[in-house]
């Protein structure tokens, strides 16, 4: 079992930066491949971004490309995602998930086996 815990959501003006960060359990962090992905009212839950386990390779959803970086810390057994330049509608909650396949198809929601609870981040205009 993983778990999954993420903390830095928040309210944010429009053009601010908030971080993310995303805790797990276990000793095997460094072979999961990590993703963030959000969920807005009335809305599926998209990709936002994701990193490999093994390469460190990252992929973004156009939406976000420029704006937010993903970035993992193995000794602390935690991913983070930096937002900058925050838009109203990147108003969601923010979920984490794991990957314990090395296939690394971190784009594809259903490849991951781990969720967090999720973190909401509001940006007011």
């Amino acid at each position: 079992q993983v778990q999954l815990v993420e903390s830095g959501g928040g309210l944010v003006q429009a053009g601010g930066s908030l971080r993310l960060s995303c805790a797990a359990s276990g000793r095997t962090f460094s072979r999961y491949a990590m993703g963030w992905f959000r969920q807005a009212p009335g809305k599926e839950r998209e990709f936002v971004c994701g990193i490999t386990w093994n390469t460190g390779m990252t992929a973004y959803a156009d939406s976000v490309k420029g704006r937010f970086t993903i970035s993992r810390d193995n000794t602390k057994n935690t991913v983070y995602l930096q937002m900058n330049g925050l838009k109203p509608e990147d108003t969601a909650v923010y979920y984490c998930a794991a990957m314990t396949s090395p296939d690394n198809r971190v784009v594809v929601p259903r490849a991951y086996d781990y969720w967090g609870q999720g973190t909401q981040v509001t940006v007011s205009s």
